[in-house]
């Protein structure tokens, strides 16, 4: 029996609905060095990362803000001045970037 690719709603419907902090400056997570991310966030494969590469961090990131459970994760790890100035390379799911866009309008794209 063959099965077909999932399709992106399917990938959707799976994903943890959206963690929003109240404010960016609540997120004063680390700038230099390297995150190892915890298993319940990054189950398999590449958990550590390199801050001073901004592939790395657009990852990281995306990652973070996709698997989040709790503040504490998003704390853990983002950095409220980081986050806007990668925003735009962000791999995110329609929903999480609607709530966060909704939570913070200096993330929206510019008119």
């Amino acid at each position: 029996m063959a099965f077909a690719p999932a399709t992106r709603g399917a990938w959707a419907r799976h994903q943890p609905a959206p963690v929003v902090p109240e404010s960016l400056s609540e997120l004063r997570g680390p700038t230099a060095g390297r995150v190892t991310l915890p298993m319940h966030i990054q189950w398999s494969g590449h958990r550590d990362y390199d801050l001073t590469d901004d592939q790395d961090v657009i990852w990281l990131y995306s990652r973070t803000i996709r698997e989040a459970s709790s503040l504490a994760d998003l704390h853990a790890v983002l950095d409220g001045a980081t986050l806007v100035r990668l925003w735009p390379q962000l791999r995110l799911p329609a929903a999480h970037v609607t709530a966060w866009q909704a939570a913070f309008p200096q993330l929206r794209p510019a008119p």
